[in-house]
């Protein structure tokens, strides 16, 4: 029997003996006192509510701002990731799964792929108590071919090699680690780990630049998540899952297929810079056609006063006043920038 029922003449919802076992929600509510608590529980549900009716959790936030006021206001600033203390908190650990995972999905439904996203949360794997391999992808629902994605966006980790493990010294996460923990533990067929251009150690940002493959290891990936730009991921993504796919029925030199994988990653890159140049040569063009027209307003603005003056040799404090004040040219210019704006959308 459900814990919830509906009161449909007072349009109300009635829970009884309901418990939640999650540490994030725990936390949350451990840090507010007894009295507080069903006033926030509320507001929780209104806000999980609200967000399970919008497609994405980002579109949520930004859609509700004004109606949950503060409340919101402070979930969006942590949403988007652009505050100190969230950067170092667990927190955005949780906010990067979730985030992952939905631009997963997204990218399986939007190639027509039946692949399973799901997170994994707190279960454990196939190793005793380990929850390394954040998320998994079951391909084309096939339990037989997996990618585990593990994410790494609270801290910076050193890159690792396997020939280079000092057995002896400090046990400490590496990204080549994380990646064959993930592998074992999710029994994947392959592996990606996720790393965030805002908390990456600088060496991986150097050896890796935007996405590496390792052979027998997998996919090192590097996305900027304060941009909302996963598509490095993508690129990744697609590659490990052909791989997954192929499993061991390929029959190909190892060197030959870091070449092939090397080079589709060189070309991707370059298209990157060619878009990322194209982009920047819109708004160099923007920024000089928003000179031009201001130029233009001015020069139009000032020769309406120089006219007067000419025509009727006088020029008043009132004229004076409002030459200064520019008059309607910065009203002319609202409609000239959004114009401006449009070009190339």
């Amino acid at each position: 029997m459900s814990n919830i029922k509906l009161n449909h003449g007072l349009k109300r919802i009635e829970v009884t003996g309901v418990e939640i076992k999650n540490e994030l929600v725990f936390a949350y509510f451990n840090g507010i006192p007894e009295s507080e608590r069903d006033g926030a529980f509320k507001r929780a549900l209104h806000i999980g509510v609200l967000a399970l009716n919008q497609d994405r959790l980002s579109s949520f936030l930004a859609k509700t701002t004004n109606e949950l006021g503060t409340e919101l206001e402070s979930l969006k600033m942590m949403f988007d990731m652009d505050t100190e203390l969230f950067s170092r908190s667990a927190v955005k650990g949780a906010a990067a799964e979730l985030q992952i995972a939905e631009y997963l999905t997204e990218l399986a439904a939007s190639k027509g792929l039946k692949d399973e996203i799901g997170l994994t949360g707190s279960t454990a794997g196939q190793l005793p108590k380990n929850k390394t391999g954040d998320i998994v992808c079951t391909l084309d629902c096939n339990d037989d071919r997996r990618i585990a994605v593990e994410c790494k966006f609270d801290k910076g980790i050193p890159m690792g090699e396997v020939g280079k493990r000092d057995w002896y010294g400090k046990n400490l996460d590496t990204a080549v680690g994380q990646l064959l923990e993930s592998k074992a533990n999710r029994d994947a067929d392959q592996a990606i780990i996720v790393l965030d251009r805002s908390s990456i150690n600088p060496a991986i940002q150097k050896s890796v630049g935007d996405v590496a493959f390792i052979s027998g290891v997998g996919f090192v990936v590097i996305v900027d998540s304060l941009r909302n730009d996963f598509s490095n991921l993508g690129v990744a993504y697609i590659l490990a899952r052909d791989l997954a796919v192929a499993g061991q029925t390929v029959d190909v030199d190892n060197d030959l297929l870091l070449a092939i994988i090397d080079k589709l990653l060189n070309d991707i890159k370059q298209i990157a810079d060619i878009r990322s140049l194209v982009e920047s040569s819109i708004n160099t063009s923007k920024e000089i056609l928003y000179r031009l027209e201001k130029g233009l307003l001015s020069i139009e603005f000032s020769r309406g006063y120089l006219s007067k003056f000419l025509a009727d040799r006088t020029l008043s404090k009132t004229d004076l006043l409002s030459f200064y004040s520019g008059g309607d040219v910065k009203q002319k210019y609202a409609s000239i920038e959004a114009d401006i704006n449009a070009l190339g959308t």
